[in-house]
């Protein structure tokens, strides 16, 4: 099954990726909250993927429109992305949740955030002013060879788990001791 996505001609401005996310609202699930959220991803090479909420009886199951467009995106394989923009209905401000932002930062660190405030203006910020402190896994991190190294791991192998580091205490640990009675 492909992912859909829209090749798009000429330049996206924002409030074309806007007028893209509040296209993919309108497919968002909501039974529950009845709050539809619309994401449009734009990738570096020019592909705009959609994303809806899509929410579950069970509250913890349910996904963002944010991250729906970020799966799209990397199942029909992009990984550069540069501009992504969300909204909500009218009257509700949409910028993406902290889980969200964490799933961005794993491929666009400097990503434009675009999101409508509660009155209806656009805003803008950069992933980084939303996550200044993002959770980096860095040993595991794919890393940009260089000459003379080895190749990659094999698709789908892993770094492998990462190894128990030992704390020294400053401290000496206290024993138990029984007491008789």
């Amino acid at each position: 099954m492909k992912a859909r996505a829209r090749r798009t001609s000429g330049p996206i401005t924002p409030v074309r990726l806007m007028a893209e996310a509040e296209r993919a609202r309108g497919m968002a699930y909501a039974p529950y909250s009845r709050f539809a959220v619309g994401a449009a991803l734009l990738s570096s090479s020019g592909r705009v993927f959609h994303g809806c909420n899509v929410e579950n009886a069970s509250y913890g199951l349910t996904t963002c429109a944010e991250r729906t467009a970020v799966f799209s995106a990397v199942s029909a394989g992009e990984r550069s992305f540069a501009a992504i923009a969300v909204t909500a209905r009218e009257g509700h401000g949409a910028p993406p949740c902290g889980a969200c932002r964490q799933v961005l930062h794993e491929f666009a660190p400097d990503l434009w955030v675009y999101w409508r405030d509660d009155r209806g203006r656009m805003l803008k910020r950069r992933l980084g002013a939303l996550l200044p402190k993002a959770f980096v896994f860095a040993r595991g991190r794919p890393r940009a060879r260089g000459a003379g190294q080895s190749p990659p791991r094999a698709r789908g192998a892993g770094p492998g788990p990462p190894r128990a580091r030992r704390v020294r205490r400053s401290q000496p640990r206290a024993r138990s001791v029984e007491r008789s009675t």
